[in-house]
């Protein structure tokens, strides 16, 4: 590795670790954040499992550092399966009105 592509690391890591010092999350460093991915985010998010910030007025998502940390240390279920039948949940719901 050239010192160039050194510095380019150093700085991206910098960038990453600045990135943990916010206090309102966007979906992108809520990933980066908690390691989850993104579509597991939208469907967290989706079926009101994942506490987010509530302006109706906003549609981009943000989240709450404080509160995602209080949240994770609450041990949520995210595997697939848990999220895949609260979701076939949601749909028998909407399906019956």
């Amino acid at each position: 590795m050239n010192e160039q592509e050194h510095v380019v690391g150093l700085l991206q890591d910098i960038k990453s670790l600045l990135s943990h010092n916010k206090k309102i999350l966007n979906v992108e460093d809520l990933s980066r954040y908690t390691g989850l991915s993104k579509s597991k985010i939208y469907k967290l998010t989706q079926l009101k499992l994942i506490p987010t910030g509530n302006n109706k007025h906003i549609r981009q998502k943000f989240f709450d550092k404080d509160v995602i940390d209080a949240w994770l240390m609450g041990n949520p279920n995210l595997s697939d399966e848990f999220l895949e039948q609260k979701f076939n949940e949601q749909l028998l719901k909407k399906r019956k009105f």
